[in-house]
């Protein structure tokens, strides 16, 4: 049996970084990471797989960042915790540790439609081989449906576009595509983009069947209408992946993930837990939170890290912060949309702002961008913000994350001193974060 001070299960956007996190942290302790994937996939890169990259091969997560920090990597399956002994039984060697990170994942949710089991039809499965074998069913496809209009059906829809196939359609329950994601002006404007890239975009569509001989040939509709299908792919969520916990016996949360609290730590003060497979609560009112990002994942993993063996950092919850790009258009958000905030309660003051990311709108690379800042009336504090322009919104989305963790006012962003220039940003007398902030203010007085 190996004795390892600390052991990790799971190998991607949260295992690795709580490993790189403990090793930072406890330069004296031995470490191993336990993953049954012989490659790793970049989660958020697998519907560029499909188009773009081109090959599961080209969006792995190299193995080297592991040796590079003398963290030992044993590929095997873990078959059972026992949590009073401390030891892992894998399909490999058994492995007894000191401290324990579970960075299990998710797996994708299978909704209760007939004829998921036919051939052609597939969920988002991480696994390189698994989606090989997507793509050599793409080669004759001619129709394709995506079921789910997030960002995993949007992206993968303009990718298998992309890729030559001739129909490609996006089915989503909701009026809009991303509208979990984004208030209706920026939904509206990504789908109107996406049909101008050939994508067919069927909202407020409930799919009642998948139909074939064995093989799918038809998505049938709530209300009778038929698509016809080659391949259908599932994008519809995710689901904590905490198979092993329960069978420990360790604590979960009404939706089935692994409960943890603010320090990572789970309900046996050896083990913690990190990513899609922990439970999340929200920035903004301490309630739990279903959201399921790579970016969440690695934040969790560097608070796990480091409590190993003493506290050292604490979760302040889940801000949420996500981007998506299809062509030359990215959309951005930070904390709550009008919706959500709407939805929870607050009492918010709006403020949109188009403007040119240049200046002069002359200058080459300049396009349009739109900014909406949401805040607390009373309070002034800025909660959320969403971003639609060109490449740039990835960056400034973070920036305006940072605003939403530090609690900054309105009249914090107005006095806001930023670097400007003519070929990278927008004019300094019009930059879009301190505009929607000064016309914020004039609505609270």
């Amino acid at each position: 049996m190996k004795k390892v001070d600390i052991v990790i299960v799971g190998g991607s956007a949260a295992g690795i970084p709580a490993a790189i996190t403990a090793r930072r942290h406890y330069q004296d302790k031995t470490i191993c990471l336990i993953r049954k994937e012989e490659r790793v996939l970049i989660p958020c890169g697998i519907p560029y797989i499909f188009g773009t990259v081109g090959s599961p091969d080209k969006n792995l997560i190299p193995d080297g960042v592991l040796e590079k920090n003398d963290i030992e990597l044993l590929v095997a399956e873990v078959l059972s915790l026992d949590k009073e002994n401390k030891i892992l039984k894998t399909s490999g060697e058994d492995v007894q540790y000191d401290r324990l990170v579970l960075a299990c994942g998710s797996e994708p949710v299978a909704p209760p439609i007939p004829g998921l089991d036919m051939d052609g039809v597939f969920p988002v499965v991480k696994d390189v081989n698994y989606l090989s074998s997507i793509q050599e069913s793409l080669k004759d496809a001619k129709d394709v449906v995506i079921i789910g209009g997030g960002f995993i059906g949007i992206e993968f829809a303009d990718e298998i576009k992309k890729s030559g196939v001739q129909n490609v359609t996006i089915v989503e329950i909701a009026p809009h595509c991303l509208s979990l994601a984004y208030d209706d002006e920026f939904c509206i404007e990504m789908e109107n983009h996406l049909i101008s890239r050939g994508i067919n975009i069927m909202s407020g569509a409930k799919v009642v069947s998948i139909a074939g001989e064995g093989t799918v040939d038809t998505v049938v509709l709530e209300g009778g209408k038929s698509i016809p299908a080659d391949v259908v792919i599932l994008g519809i969520g995710a689901k904590a992946n905490s198979d092993l916990a329960r069978q420990a016996e360790l604590e979960l949360s009404a939706d089935g993930a692994v409960a943890v609290d603010r320090n990572m730590k789970t309900s046996d003060d050896s083990i913690f837990a990190c990513g899609d497979c922990a439970t999340k609560v929200s920035f903004f009112n301490g309630r739990p939170s279903a959201l399921k990002l790579a970016s969440i994942a690695t934040f969790e993993a560097r608070i796990a890290g480091a409590n190993l063996f003493g506290i050292k950092r604490e979760s302040v919850g889940t801000v949420g912060v996500w981007s998506t790009a299809v062509g030359d258009l990215a959309m951005g958000t930070a904390g709550l949309t009008e919706a959500m905030a709407r939805q929870a309660g607050y009492d918010i003051v709006a403020s949109t702002v188009d403007s040119s990311n240049r200046h002069p709108g002359g200058m080459p690379g300049a396009r349009g961008t739109k900014t909406k800042l949401l805040f607390e009336r009373s309070s002034g504090v800025i909660i959320g913000g969403q971003v639609m322009g060109d490449v740039a919104v990835g960056e400034v989305i973070n920036t305006l994350s940072a605003c939403i963790q530090k609690k900054m006012t309105a009249e914090d962003l107005v006095m806001f001193q930023t670097g400007t220039h003519p070929a990278l940003t927008a004019s300094p007398i019009v930059y879009p974060m301190v505009n929607a902030a000064e016309l914020a203010i004039a609505q609270m007085k």
